[in-house]
């Protein structure tokens, strides 16, 4: 399928622009190593560690301080031993691995979104924590393709109709684009747009989800790799 110039295309950023949550596992693994626990198996400490981090994203959002707390709070959670001042800093020295590291793009990236910016309208839509975020598009040097920058605190149906609304988009033109199914394919067919899941291999586990089919009238396209949206959106 091709679609003709003049679309709408709303991008996620994290593991469909660049790497994202493979550092994120980096610190985890790092993290269970380090707790070694002698009854909990490494799969049942993710698993307990998983619903923490769903607890601390309820009560403080997304972003590296969320995921501090959730580290500290399962370690609390698990271990005999007291956390103190020294234990919180090692814990902590697991995530500067996700601060510290340079913004790697994803394969095709830098090569196909100025033939899609010239093309068509983009727009960045990436949730999360809005310093955070902004600050990984500007060390990621591809800012410039972008018309408008949304960071939503969730990407929900109600998010896209409001973005929809804000730029006064045609939802038959519009299309969301990422490598989640929760939250970048789902809520926007819900939303009435369209949109294309780029699969990613290290997508969040709390971000796992079935694609639904799309609605009547809307497109749900599944591409294995960025590169292929320049074929699509001729």
């Amino acid at each position: 399928m091709r679609f003709a110039a003049g679309q709408t295309l709303l991008i996620d950023a994290d593991d469909t622009l660049w790497e994202n949550n493979l550092y994120f596992e980096k610190a985890i693994a790092s993290f269970i190593e380090h707790l070694n626990h002698r009854h909990y198996s490494h799969e049942q400490v993710r698993h307990l560690l998983n619903q923490v981090e769903q607890e601390s994203i309820r009560e403080h959002g997304y972003g590296l301080h969320s995921f501090r707390r959730s580290l500290l709070r399962c370690f609390e959670s698990l271990s005999t031993e007291p956390l103190t001042a020294e234990r919180e800093r090692e814990i902590i020295r697991f995530t500067h691995v996700v601060e510290d590291h340079a913004i790697e793009l994803l394969a095709g990236v830098a090569e196909t979104l100025p033939i899609l910016a010239a093309r068509h309208r983009l727009i960045l839509m990436t949730k999360g924590n809005f310093l955070e975020q902004s600050g990984k598009l500007t060390r990621s040097q591809i800012g410039a393709h972008f018309s408008a920058i949304e960071i939503p605190a969730e990407k929900t149906p109600e998010a896209y109709r409001k973005v929809v609304d804000q730029h006064r988009l045609d939802v038959r033109s519009t299309w969301m684009i990422g490598n989640s199914p929760k939250s970048d394919i789902n809520p926007a067919l819900e939303a009435g747009l369209h949109a294309v899941f780029l699969p990613h291999p290290h997508t969040w586990v709390l971000e796992h989800e079935a694609v639904r089919n799309a609605p009547n009238g809307q497109h749900c396209l599944h591409l294995n790799g960025f590169a292929e949206l320049a074929r699509v959106f001729a």
